[in-house]
């Protein structure tokens, strides 16, 4: 206890090096954003099927093009990320400790574009990988179709190896920032070691020359068409990004309550508090074009217009299908075929009736 003691003292001797706490919040603080945005997204998309269904089904692509934007908009103005600049950090090359350039300056284009191909791409593909793997083991659980031999050898093998490769992952950022609480690396996350930076506390001179830029970007004039144009396309973007900024800034913490509000740990509390009935079916079906799918005889798949084999229903819905039907249907589009509604296969309820 006494020799961790120590190393924390020392680790903490060093002004402009954040404490671990510090870091990892910054990095926190994205990762929770983004579920609390996703939720909102997904209670727009099924209160309106039709005109934001869009927006969930694209909603990893979206958020990537506002994170970049988000992200370049804080490493060209302040050289740290969103987080990082909201916990009053910036980013410095690696190097010499007596070398820090001004937060105005900005990185070097190396470490700026790593910074941002890191910051942006790596969560993304990440994200991806994750639905990747669980799509996978929802064809092995419900797929009707038994894919060939040696397919079904490779993505079994795939799914076996997965949970060790996200193991070995999680495990070396574990490792760097043991390491960085005992003052044995310059990092707290691999991903910083990768990018070439560092990570150090805004002085005062970066407070005094980021408020002089913003005071000098609002004052200066430009005389040249071309510059003009470039100028207006730059306060455009910066206003995009400001503005996304200033919205995370102050809806940081709701978000982050709505993240609490429906973790999977609060769920049963929130159940036994608000248990409400079940709703009647969808009242835009009466003259909706989704009444046209229904068929007049209840024993009849909407889908196919023949006597159902194998009766299935959705969950989210309530409506019933043959399983080959709304199987196909709901693993190629990701909602129900009647109500729209946002649907995955395992929404899919084997219905057996007395006969069988």
């Amino acid at each position: 206890v006494a020799e961790l003691g120590a190393h924390l003292t020392a680790a903490s001797a060093g002004d402009d090096r954040p404490s671990i706490f510090e870091a990892v919040a910054q990095d926190s603080l994205m990762a929770a954003v983004k579920p609390a945005l996703q939720h909102l997204i997904k209670v727009l998309a099924e209160s309106n099927p039709g005109r934001y269904g869009f927006l969930w089904h694209w909603f990893d692509e979206i958020y990537v093009l506002l994170d970049v934007l988000l992200q370049q908009h804080y490493l060209a103005r302040c050289s740290a990320s969103f987080s990082e600049n909201f916990y009053s950090l910036k980013r410095i090359p690696t190097g010499d400790y007596r070398q820090q350039p001004l937060a105005t300056a900005g990185l070097p284009k190396r470490q700026h574009w790593k910074s941002l191909l890191l910051l942006v791409l790596v969560p993304y593909l990440k994200g991806k990988l994750e639905k990747l793997v669980s799509s996978l083991r929802e064809e092995d659980e419900y797929s009707i179709h038994p894919p060939s031999s040696s397919w079904k050898r490779f993505y079994r093998a795939f799914l076996a190896a997965y949970p060790f490769v996200n193991m070995t992952w999680e495990g070396w950022f574990l490792i760097q920032q043991l390491c960085y609480i005992l003052g044995k690396a310059q990092h707290h996350s691999p991903m910083l070691w990768l990018a070439g930076v560092r990570l150090v506390r805004l002085t005062a001179e970066d407070i005094q020359a980021l408020e002089k830029k913003l005071a000098g970007s609002t004052s200066s004039q430009m005389h040249s068409i071309k510059t003009q144009v470039q100028s207006a396309v730059r306060k455009a973007l910066g206003g995009i990004a400001f503005s996304l900024s200033t919205g995370l800034s102050v809806s940081v913490f709701f978000l982050q309550f709505l993240d609490w509000w429906y973790s999977s740990e609060n769920q049963e509390m929130i159940k036994s508090l608000t248990a409400l009935p079940t709703p009647p079916p969808p009242v835009h079906l009466d003259h909706g074009a989704g009444s046209a799918l229904l068929p007049k005889l209840k024993t009849v798949c909407p889908l196919c217009r023949k006597i159902r084999v194998n009766a299935t229903a959705l969950s989210t819905s309530g409506f019933v299908f043959c399983y080959r039907c709304v199987y196909s249907y709901v693993k190629a589009h990701q909602r129900c075929p009647i109500t729209g509604y946002a649907t995955e296969l395992q929404h899919l309820v084997k219905l057996y009736s007395p006969e069988s």
